[in-house]
């Protein structure tokens, strides 16, 4: 989606998105759902409907026409529509802070639409300033490239946050050294599978200064069969290995699942910090059993 208008300046863009999420802007001009009433819609050269997730392209579709009622060019993009990863301008459709200093990825995880969208990891020569770290895998980046990015982290004045997610078996001395002299607020790592469990528990090993609320993981749930008590042995071991687990209830790319009241309930208990820790207040080491560890 262009932002520049026939004349060359730049244009006067409302955003619109289908829902909000952590990372959606919240200055005037961006706006989730349908429009404000008269008197409370703002002037904009065009608006912008941008969608992240396939199965919310029929709700953004749906978006535009709503916009396109009183705005004469709106205009639908985003990730899930195949949008070119160059138009990335910070603060725009993601919450001003975040950015990308690679993009893609080599691995190829089953349920990831990164490698379809991005293709293999390619540095990113010239990447904004910002301090959350979006990356999809930056510990596939040179070490002059990480390097770089510590570097601009140190700039900001708010600590810096990886929320892109960090492959726990590429975490090693090294990186850990690199994050000591930084403000860190969040490193984000996974547990999507049994087998990454032993990878993680060597990461968490090595950024253990940073402590547990500093340490989320991704773990994703529900994907190839897995069952209710498996997923929640899964998330107990990563917070028995100390770290502070965000379960993530998979969803495949070209449709979306209702799962039942059963998942979103573990969904919601492994998603809040402070209701794990309520539930975590006896001191002794939980265990939850091998069945953790099954691959």
């Amino acid at each position: 989606m262009s932002s520049l208008a026939p004349s060359g300046a730049p244009l006067n863009l409302i955003r619109v998105f289908p829902r909000r999420t952590s990372l959606t802007p919240t200055d005037p001009m961006a706006f989730v759902g349908n429009p404000p009433l008269d008197g409370l819609r703002p002037e904009a050269d065009e608006v912008h409907v941008s969608v992240a997730f396939t199965w919310d392209i029929p709700e953004a579709q749906r978006l535009a026409r709503e916009w396109g009622r009183f705005y004469p060019v709106v205009k639908l993009g985003g990730p899930a529509m195949g949008s070119p990863l160059e138009s990335f301008v910070p603060g725009r459709y993601l919450r001003k802070g975040v950015t990308f200093t690679t993009r893609g990825c080599n691995k190829k995880c089953p349920w990831c639409l990164v490698p379809g969208r991005e293709g293999r990891l390619a540095e990113v020569q010239d990447f904004p300033d910002g301090w959350m770290v979006q990356d999809n895998n930056l510990l596939q980046a040179g070490r002059d490239h990480i390097l770089k990015v510590i570097a601009m982290l140190n700039r900001q004045r708010r600590a810096a946050y990886f929320s892109g997610g960090i492959q726990a078996d590429l975490v090693d001395e090294w990186f850990a050294d690199q994050l000591r002299g930084i403000r860190v607020g969040a490193v984000f790592l996974a547990a999507d599978t049994a087998g990454a469990l032993r990878p993680l528990e060597k990461a968490l090993g090595l950024l253990s200064y940073l402590g547990r609320k500093k340490l989320r993981c991704f773990t994703l749930i529900g994907f190839g069969g897995e069952t209710i008590p498996q997923a929640e042995a899964r998330l107990e071991k990563v917070w028995s290995l100390g770290g502070m687990p965000f379960a993530q209830l998979y969803q495949p790319a070209d449709r979306y699942i209702d799962y039942p009241r059963e998942w979103r309930a573990l969904s919601k208990k492994w998603m809040r910090p402070a209701a794990m820790v309520a539930s975590h207040r006896d001191p002794k080491p939980i265990d939850p059993g091998p069945e953790a560890w099954i691959a």
